[in-house]
C-alpha cells in the first residue's frame, strides 16, 4: 500500500510541479539554514575527549589582585602562575597531571637547501599524551624522568614528520631546534581535536602544535614562549624573578577517575590556598575551581553567543519556510477536492486519505531535504571562505548532520501537511460528485 500511496504522491507532483517545485525549494532553503547554522554550533559544542572527559579537570587558582576580580563575574583566573602551577605538580595529589605552556622555535631542517623554519609547539609534562589519549604513529611520549632531568626529547605530528622524513618512522633520529639537537620520542598520529579543550587561551580551534617538549625546559629559555600572560603586579628584572611573579601564563589539568578523587582534590587546593592566603596571597582563598572538560568549555563560552543567535534566526526561518509549505499544501490538497470525493465514493476511508496525503508531504520533504543539503554545503562553504583555516573542521557535514537534515525535513514536512491533509479529509464526497 504504501508503495502505491509513493505513486499517487509522484503522480500528483508531476501534475502540479510548479506548486511542487515551490514547496520543494521553500523547505530545502529552510533546512539549508538551519543545518549551516546548526552543523557549525553542534562541531563547536562537541565532546573533543568523550571517553574521559568526566575524568579530567583543569585547575583553577584565584591568585589575582586582591581589589579586583579577573573575571567581571567573580570566576578566578582562567591559568596559574608558575610558581603555583609547580607546587601543584610536586605535590602529586592527581592520578596524572599536566603542565604546560604555549612555546615557538625555529627547525633548522638537515637538508642544507631547505630553509629554516618557524614552528609551533607546546611545553608540557610527560603525562600529556597518556592523559590526552593522544594516538602514536612511532613511538611514545617522553616519561617522567625526561622531566627531571630536562632532556632534550621532543614529540612531532604526522605533518612535520612529513616534511621533513618523508613519513618514514623517525624515532631516534636527531631534530636541531632552537638551536639544540633535540631526539624524536614520538611521532604523534593525525590528532586535531575541536574544540581544542586542553589550551582555548589563544583560540579553542586553533590547530594542534606541531612540537611537544618537556615543559622543564621552559626553566631553560630554549624556547620562546606564546600564549597569554596577564600580570597584575610589577616584577623585578630578570627570568628567574619573572617565574616567581604573580603574572599568570601556566595551564594545569589533572586527571581524577571518581567523584571521590575530585572532593579529595578540591580540597587539597583549597587548603594549598588557604596557606598562601597567610603569606599574604590569594585575597580570594576559596575561589578554586575544579572544571572538566565540557564545564571548562562551557564556562569559557566556546560556543559564542553570536553563533547561538545565527542558528535561532536560522530555525525561525525555517519555521517561515515551513508556514509558507502549510499555506501551498492546503492549496494543493483542497484543488483536489474532486478526486478526493472520487476515492471516498469508491470506498477510500478518511485513514487512507489522510495517510495517502502525509505520504504526499513527506515525499515533498524528502526532496527538500536532498535540496536543503546541496544549500547547506554552499552555506559551509561560503564559511570556509569567509573565515579561513580555524573553521575549516567546523564547517564539514558528517553523516550525523546528513542524516539530520534529511529527518528534520521529512519530519518537518509531514507537521506541516497535518492541517492540510485535515481540511482535504473533510470534504464530503456527495458534494463533489454533485458538482460533477
Amino acid at each position: 500500500m504504501f508503495s502505491y500511496y509513493l505513486k499517487l504522491a509522484w503522480l500528483s507532483s508531476k501534475k502540479t510541479w510548479g506548486m511542487s517545485l515551490l514547496m520543494v525549494l521553500a523547505i530545502g532553503l529552510g533546512i539549508g539554514a538551519a543545518m549551516t547554522t546548526v552543523t557549525v554550533n553542534y562541531l563547536m559544542s562537541a565532546n573533543p575527549i568523550p571517553e574521559k572527559s568526566e575524568q579530567l579537570y583543569y585547575v583553577q587558582l584565584d591568585s589575582w589582585e586582591p581589589t579586583n576580580t579577573y573575571f567581571e563575574n567573580g570566576d578566578p583566573p582562567d591559568q596559574l602562575t608558575y610558581r603555583d602551577a609547580i607546587a601543584l605538580m610536586q605535590a602529586k595529589k592527581a592520578t596524572r597531571q599536566v603542565i604546560m605552556s604555549g612555546m615557538a622555535g625555529v627547525i633548522e631542517p638537515k637538508n642544507k637547501e631547505t630553509l629554516p623554519f618557524m614552528v609551533t609547539g607546546r611545553a608540557s609534562s610527560a603525562d600529556f599524551f597518556p592523559m590526552f589519549n593522544v594516538p602514536f604513529l612511532f613511538g611514545s611520549g617522553w616519561d617522567s624522568e625526561a622531566d627531571a632531568n630536562k632532556e632534550l626529547v621532543v614529540v612531532i605530528n604526522a605533518e612535520l614528520n612529513e616534511r621533513l622524513f618523508g613519513g618514514r618512522d623517525s624515532t631516534g633520529e636527531t631534530l636541531r631546534l632552537a638551536g639544540k639537537d633535540f631526539k624524536i620520542s614520538g611521532v604523534m598520529a593525525r590528532w586535531n581535536p575541536k574544540p581544542k579543550f586542553y589550551d582555548i587561551s589563544t583560540g579553542a580551534f586553533e590547530d594542534v602544535e606541531e612540537v611537544f617538549v618537556p615543559f622543564s625546559l621552559i626553566t631553560e629559555q630554549f624556547f620562546d614562549r606564546s600564549g597569554n600572560t596577564n600580570c597584575w603586579k610589577a616584577s623585578e628584572s630578570g627570568f628567574q624573578a619573572f617565574l616567581d611573579s604573580e603574572c599568570i601564563w601556566t595551564q594545569v589539568w589533572v586527571e581524577l577517575p571518581t567523584e571521590a578523587d575530585r572532593d579529595v582534590y578540591q580540597g587539597f587546593i583549597d587548603a594549598y590556598a588557604a596557606e598562601q592566603h597567610k603569606f599574604g596571597r590569594f585575597a580570594r582563598q576559596n575561589n578554586n575551581k575544579l572544571s572538566d572538560v565540557m564545564t571548562w568549555l562551557e564556562q569559557r563560552q566556546v560556543v559564542s553567543d553570536d553563533a547561538s543567535m545565527m542558528m535561532a534566526m536560522a530555525l525561525m526561518f525555517l519555521a517561515v519556510c515551513l508556514l509558507n509549505t502549510v499555506g501551498l499544501l492546503l492549496a494543493k490538497f483542497l484543488g483536489k477536492a474532486s478526486e478526493i470525493g472520487v476515492r471516498q465514493a469508491l470506498g477510500a476511508s478518511r485513514n487512507d486519505l489522510f495517510v495517502q496525503h502525509l505520504v504526499e508531504s513527506g515525499v515533498i520533504g524528502l526532496a527538500g531535504g536532498m535540496l536543503g543539503l546541496v544549500f547547506a554545503w554552499l552555506g559551509l562553504t561560503a564559511i570556509k571562505a569567509m573565515y579561513g583555516d580555524w573553521i575549516r573542521d567546523l564547517a564539514v557535514l558528517d553523516m550525523n548532520m546528513i542524516l539530520l537534515a534529511i529527518v528534520l525535513a521529512i519530519v518537518s514536512s509531514i507537521l506541516a501537511g497535518l492541517y492540510p491533509t485535515w481540511r482535504a479529509c473533510q470534504i464530503q464526497p456527495s458534494q463533489q460528485l454533485k458538482a460533477q
